[in-house]
């Protein structure tokens, strides 16, 4: 297979982190292909690629991880010399529901690609998008988590992206193949999906301010988690497969702040009072993963790699978005 340079495929494409890496790589000079799921309405299929659409539009690539057909189709059509396997079932919650289909996505389907590399080309670089769920509520003796904490994931999701953490570094070593994890904590944007707690509340705050909803009905308020900004995390992963060789990087703010935090801090810079939150207990996690703070000391030494987003300038940017768009 011929090699080109500066050629990418990202599967997920149209998700948060895909959208904002397509940008990033095609400012870098890279070709970018990206794999999308069929959606049923296919006005929002590519929503958050309206920035490049013109672009990328015939580089899109109908695939789906549990199709193994599909993702050798994407391989050979793209001929990459990376790959970034962001695509998976992502939602912690929603994991819960659907076990055995976040398995196959998240876990099998990461196996899926890597089968397609080994056999189409074993030369692609490929970055797999770990997370902070594999740690679960195993926190080394600091507070922090790093590439060292044992894991000992809390549910489904965090199960799927064990299985797929280790098969990348199974193949790494049993096939020579160039594949990195990049686990990555917490990281939001605009671009979040409104069922995730971030967009939740902030969104509902907005729409609380502007009269368009009464309450804010939540979960676990006391769960802290390290929220960086997706932009940055992005970032973090093309420097990861810049590296002269194949290894794990934990990307983290280093920070964490409580579910109550947030609330707290969005609602009052919207100057609303918090007595409007409730809590329900059919937003509890059957096992709840209580604290996640994530120690980024190797990538920074290593990459160079450094967060340029605070949380409060995160969240500051989310309700910019979420009140232009409620207008």
């Amino acid at each position: 297979m011929q090699v080109r340079e500066n050629r990418a495929l990202i599967t997920g494409i149209n998700g948060q982190d895909g959208s904002y890496l397509a940008e990033f790589l095609l400012d870098k000079g890279y070709e970018v292909y990206g794999t999308i799921k069929r959606n049923s309405v296919s006005e929002n299929q590519t929503a958050r690629l309206d920035n490049v659409y013109n672009e990328i539009k015939d580089n899109l690539i109908y695939a789906d991880l549990c199709d193994q057909s599909s993702l050798n189709n994407a391989v050979h059509k793209s001929k990459p010399t990376e790959i970034y396997n962001l695509a998976a079932q992502s939602h912690v919650r929603i994991s819960f529901d659907q076990p055995i289909y976040t398995s196959l996505s998240t876990g099998l389907g990461t196996l899926n690609l890597l089968e397609a590399v080994r056999i189409i080309d074993p030369s692609i670089k490929v970055y797999q998008a770990s997370s902070s769920e594999m740690f679960g509520n195993s926190v080394d003796d600091d507070g922090y988590q790093r590439e060292t904490t044992p894991l000992n994931p809390a549910s489904p999701y965090g199960c799927a992206k064990v299985f797929a953490y280790n098969i990348c570094r199974n193949y790494r070593k049993s096939y020579d193949l160039f594949i990195s994890n990049g686990i990555l904590f917490n990281h939001e944007s605009p671009r979040r999906g409104s069922n995730f707690v971030t967009s939740k509340v902030i969104k509902a705050a907005v729409q609380i301010k502007k009269g368009l909803k009464k309450e804010l009905v939540l979960g676990n308020l006391d769960a802290t988690r390290d929220w960086g900004h997706a932009k940055d995390y992005v970032e973090a992963m093309w420097l990861i497969l810049q590296h002269d060789k194949p290894d794990d990087f934990v990307c983290a703010t280093g920070t964490s702040h409580s579910v109550r935090d947030l609330v707290d801090y969005t609602f009052s810079k919207l100057d609303l009072s918090t007595d409007l939150v409730k809590q329900d207990n059919k937003y509890f996690r059957p096992e709840e993963l209580e604290n996640l703070k994530g120690d980024s000391s190797k990538i920074m030494s290593t990459l160079g790699w450094h967060p340029k987003y605070t949380f409060e300038s995160m969240i500051d940017e989310m309700i910019d978005y979420w009140a232009e768009k409620l207008k």
